[in-house]
């Protein structure tokens, strides 16, 4: 039986962020011999993603559907459903986090970054207009507050309060942790709000990887 994996990503202009999408579905397809895994989007790129299902489902007798989104938002709860509903062999998974993996690399991140860990640190999250997305950046938030030694808040850079600014100007001394997956729109607006310093995004980090492969397989791997 010929199987599908079409990992849905938001989309970008960024030719970075476009960048670790393509690295990351590469990985994945090493990871999965025998799966065709693409890459599709639910804005600024194509495949799109009610595109790349249609075509998809009609070359495989089972597809499954990953999205590279890190909470449940307006894409996971409404665009994915969609996309899949006409089609009984195909079936979507939920978004990657919250999950200590990605808390992993988000820590990381800020080491990388050379931020001392009794600094205080922003959480610095895309937003979204679902509350479920502000209870996944919030847990999120307490799995890295666990490991850091600073104050750890959350700041939204849309649709969601209180926004980065806010938090800074209230933490003026405070790093920002980027939780978002590539380069692109949202990481420019993170460098350009004054914090201390700002980390990397996740980026295709072998863990993101590993993290999508078992949502193909409806598991969710331990973290290290």
């Amino acid at each position: 039986m010929s199987r599908g994996l079409l990992i849905c990503a938001h989309g970008t202009d960024d030719a970075a962020g476009q960048a670790v999408v393509a690295s990351l579905t590469a990985q994945v397809a090493d990871l999965l011999p025998g799966v065709d895994v693409r890459a599709a989007y639910v804005d600024v790129q194509e495949p799109t993603l009610p595109t790349a299902v249609e075509e998809a489902a009609g070359r495989h007798h089972s597809v499954v559907v990953v999205p590279l989104l890190l909470s449940y938002g307006y894409h996971v709860a409404v665009d994915v459903r969609k996309a899949v509903e006409p089609h009984p062999h195909v079936i979507a998974r939920g978004q990657l986090g919250p999950h200590p993996l990605l808390v992993d690399v988000l820590h990381d991140r800020l080491l990388e970054a050379g931020v001392a860990p009794e600094r205080p640190v922003v959480v610095g999250v895309a937003g979204s207009s679902r509350a479920a997305a502000a209870q996944d950046a919030e847990k999120t938030r307490r799995m890295l507050a666990d490991r850091w030694d600073g104050p750890v808040r959350v700041g939204y850079l849309s649709a969601m309060a209180p926004t980065v600014p806010e938090v800074l100007a209230e933490m003026p001394d405070a790093a920002i942790a980027t939780y978002l997956v590539g380069p692109g729109f949202f990481q420019r607006k993170l460098q350009r709000a004054g914090a201390h310093a700002v980390s990397a995004p996740l980026g295709d980090d072998p863990r993101l990887a590993q993290l999508l492969a078992a949502g193909y397989a409806g598991q969710r791997p331990e973290s290290r």
